[in-house]
């Protein structure tokens, strides 16, 4: 996988592009980038601006560590269940 632009290269490509000085052909051959991979910077960043429906970055960066804590939450869930199934035999008839 190749290594990503940083964000500051992307943002000025974009700000490039959305002037529409030059077709973005143009635009993505001068920043030495494909126009597809232009073109889906400048949809992401409609998205990040509001005005395309999709996940934004700080949607998606939440999801991600709310995904995190649930997988934890459930780890810790599975330990005090057997903890408690252990602790009740322990208090069975006959022991």
């Amino acid at each position: 996988m190749p290594k990503p632009y940083p964000r500051e290269f992307r943002d000025d490509v974009i700000a490039v592009a959305r002037r529409g000085e030059a077709p973005l052909k143009q635009v993505a051959k001068d920043f030495g980038i494909s126009e597809s991979c232009l073109a889906n910077w400048l949809r992401a960043a409609d998205v990040e601006d509001g005005a395309r429906p999709g996940v934004t970055r700080d949607e998606s960066a939440e999801l991600r560590e709310l995904r995190k804590r649930n997988r934890l939450l459930e780890q810790e869930n599975e330990v005090l269940r057997k903890a408690a199934a252990y602790l009740a035999q322990g208090h069975l008839p006959g022991k």
